[in-house]
């Protein structure tokens, strides 16, 4: 069971963002890490609160789906790291993007993880949950629209319809370890 480690209200992605590491006070402040979708691919179909989380990241690691366009929205200064996979192709194993968010957000930092569609369907976001639950690092969860529904819809096609089909499965087209 994942347990979320939300920050205190006054530290919600709401509330206007310290400078990188330091609180008001100008001791160091815990950072954070927003686990968060970016929809099916166009920037303008990501959710608000991705895009507000994107404007107070220190850093971002995304991932290969994630298009180009949907990183207009990080601050110049961010750090900006891709650590996606594609089709069987070399790129950072699961264990190195858990360790890097980690040190990220014990640092102070503000991490936004970005996955393309929703960070819980087929993104590992539930593994990066529960490593950040292990840790004790704050992080919150940002739904994205996953392309499994967003492809049908744009093509005027209803993944359900009363008459037609009571139900819809999402199915991954492959298992394994890394």
């Amino acid at each position: 069971m994942i347990t979320r480690n939300r920050p205190p209200a006054k530290n919600r992605i709401e509330h206007p963002r310290c400078p990188r590491g330091r609180n008001d006070e100008g001791t160091m402040r815990k950072g954070m890490v927003f686990l968060a979708g970016a929809g099916p691919g166009a920037p303008d179909l990501m959710t608000l609160r991705a895009v507000r989380a994107l404007a107070l990241a220190d850093a971002v690691l995304y991932d290969a789906l994630v298009p180009a366009a949907a990183l207009r929205f990080v601050p110049p200064q961010a750090e900006y790291l891709c650590v996606g996979k594609r089709g069987g192709r070399g790129g950072w194993k699961q264990d190195d993007i858990n360790e890097k968010m980690a040190q990220m957000a014990q640092s102070g930092m503000t991490v936004v993880r970005l996955k393309g569609g929703d960070p819980f369907v087929f993104g590992r976001g539930g593994e990066e949950a529960e490593f950040l639950s292990r840790r004790g690092i704050p992080f919150e969860v940002i739904p994205g629209l996953t392309s499994g529904l967003a492809a049908p819809a744009a093509a005027g096609i209803p993944v359900t319809d009363r008459r037609l089909a009571s139900s819809a499965a999402l199915v991954t087209g492959h298992e394994g370890d890394e």
